[in-house]
């Protein structure tokens, strides 16, 4: 079964990125691929530090064992669509997101760059500015991983300041709705779903 894996790198657990989240979920799921949601935001994580472990070792595993993150890999590595969403801080991503992108991204590429072909899709929430910053930030890692990233009707952020705010974005739902149909599409051609 094709499966997608949707990490939210906010703290705020069902917040306005959430939200954006599980409507590409959603959509998903009435296409019969099972999805996963992962908490991320708020999970103390460390950073990449660059011990280049992960090629010594080459086990498909980040050396830094006293968090999540290699729970979060292992994931990412057995699902056939990657989602990544944040909220913009300051222009960017969250620390535990950005975390989650440095660590993951060295132990695919040290592992037969397994992440390779993968579909992978940013999901962003922002009170005003700065989205497109994070949304690059995002899809950077995703075509570095040389994966494939579906697009949609518009970019996919969802605008709210509130938890709760991203319900009154029509124009940001749809977007979700959207990218939702077209991973599933991707992944159905990808996999003979």
């Amino acid at each position: 079964m094709i499966k997608v894996a949707a990490f939210n790198g906010s703290p705020r657990k069902n917040g306005n990125t959430a939200i954006l989240l599980q409507t590409v979920l959603d959509t998903l799921r009435k296409q019969e691929i099972e999805t996963a949601f992962i908490q991320a935001g708020g999970e103390r994580v460390s950073g990449c530090r660059a011990c280049y472990q992960c090629r010594k070792n080459r086990d498909g595993r980040c050396s830094i064992t006293d968090d999540p993150v290699n729970e979060w890999i292992g994931l990412m590595r057995d699902s056939q669509g990657i989602l990544l969403g944040s909220p913009t801080y300051f222009a960017d991503i969250t620390p535990e997101m950005k975390a989650l992108i440095d660590r993951a991204g060295f132990v695919s590429r040290m592992n037969d760059h397994f992440l390779r072909r993968k579909a992978g899709a940013a999901v962003v929430s922002v009170r005003r500015a700065g989205a497109i910053h994070a949304f690059d930030t995002i899809n950077h890692f995703f075509t570095i991983s040389q994966m494939i990233v579906p697009g949609s009707t518009y970019w996919n952020l969802g605008i709210g300041r509130n938890i709760g705010d991203v319900r009154e974005d029509e124009e940001g739902l749809a977007t979700m709705t959207a990218l939702g149909e077209n991973m599933a599409w991707l992944l159905n051609k990808l996999h003979g779903g």
